[in-house]
């Protein structure tokens, strides 16, 4: 019972059961450039064009150029070149011999079947009738890997066809003898067999064609080597709203008025508050300026001062009149 317990949390903790690793593509290394390469002769037929290098080693014989073109390349007969291939070939022919875990073929012929990106067996001859579909399932990096145990042979007009994003650059087919591709037949991917491999007439290739210790033979092909186009990113906006500046308007404030007129009243007048000022500037002016005050406050005061001037001067007359009077009875009374 602990050891089930055990087995179950470790389950439960790992997740069961883990999905596979993708798989990484096969390094081509210094094999990566060549469309074609033998270890023996290269022969051709035709007027094929070859995009990509065109080399032989340990074999020195490269024949049919012309009428074959090679564009974006050059041809490498028993030269550094061609020898530095052959050894990068090697490396990745033991590579995509040594990928696991792979789905083990039934059924050597691998046409009408749909296939996800993986690595597929098939313990004697692979063959191909017809078309193989290989879906990227929208994974651009997508690597699809075949180990036929000894040849590859595809029929007249079969096809190799990508979707979901899948691209030739990471298709890799190892045959363990020789490889032979129908005539009219559409191809994808590198071919790298451990003997030879045969291109027969209108077969076209997108990808290469790669035998380390025997011959090549092509005739009118068109063969390119591949290239992987990064995924495009999908773009994302991100929308970071503007922090305005804060502003903070103080309402006007008119001042406050007080005014004492002579022995009268004390009157008192306070401006009002004035509405929110939308440029936040305070309103300055007279007492009577402030918005909101009382209607006409301001002019009250002054009528008030001005009466109270008026009536102190009128009892300052009064007296002074009153004074004179009677200093001018008393002397009036002094002359009599």
């Amino acid at each position: 019972m602990g050891a089930v317990a055990t087995v179950t949390i470790f389950a439960t903790v790992l997740g069961a059961p883990v999905a596979m690793a993708a798989e990484s593509p096969v390094g081509m290394g210094s094999a990566a450039p060549f469309a074609v390469l033998a270890g023996t002769t290269v022969t051709n037929t035709g007027p094929s064009t070859i995009s990509g290098d065109v080399g032989v080693s340990p074999g020195s014989a490269v024949t049919g150029f012309p009428p074959g073109q090679v564009t974006n390349g050059s041809i490498h007969a028993g030269d550094a070149v061609a020898s530095g291939g052959q050894s990068s070939l090697t490396t990745a022919y033991n590579d995509a011999a040594g990928r696991t875990p792979a789905t083990v073929e039934a059924n050597p012929d691998l046409g009408g079947q749909t296939l996800a990106p993986g690595v597929y067996k098939v313990a004697t001859g692979m063959s191909l009738t017809g078309t193989v579909t290989l879906d990227g399932q929208n994974d651009p990096s997508a690597v699809f890997i075949f180990q036929a145990g000894s040849t590859l042979v595809t029929a007249s007009n079969s096809s190799v066809k990508l979707i979901g994003g899948a691209q030739a650059c990471n298709v890799f087919w190892q045959v363990g003898s020789s490889a032979t591709l129908g005539t009219q037949s559409t191809f994808v991917g590198t071919v790298m067999a451990l003997t030879s491999a045969s291109v027969q007439t209108g077969a076209t290739v997108a990808g290469r064609i790669l035998a380390r210790n025997g011959q090549v033979s092509l005739d009118d092909n068109t063969i390119t080597v591949p290239t992987c186009t990064a995924a495009t990113p999908t773009p994302t906006t991100s929308t970071t709203a503007g922090t305005g500046a804060t502003g903070t308007t103080t309402a006007g404030t008119g001042a406050t008025g007080t005014t004492t007129a002579g022995t009268g009243a004390t009157g008192t007048t306070t401006a009002g508050t004035g509405a929110t000022a939308s440029s936040g500037v305070i309103p300055t002016g007279a007492p009577n300026t402030g918005a909101g005050g009382s209607v006409g406050s301001g002019d009250n005061v002054v009528l008030i001062a001005l009466g109270g001037m008026a009536l102190v001067g009128a009892v300052a007359a009064a007296g002074q009149g009153v004074r004179r009077r009677r200093a001018y009875s008393t002397s009036g009374r002094r002359d009599a």
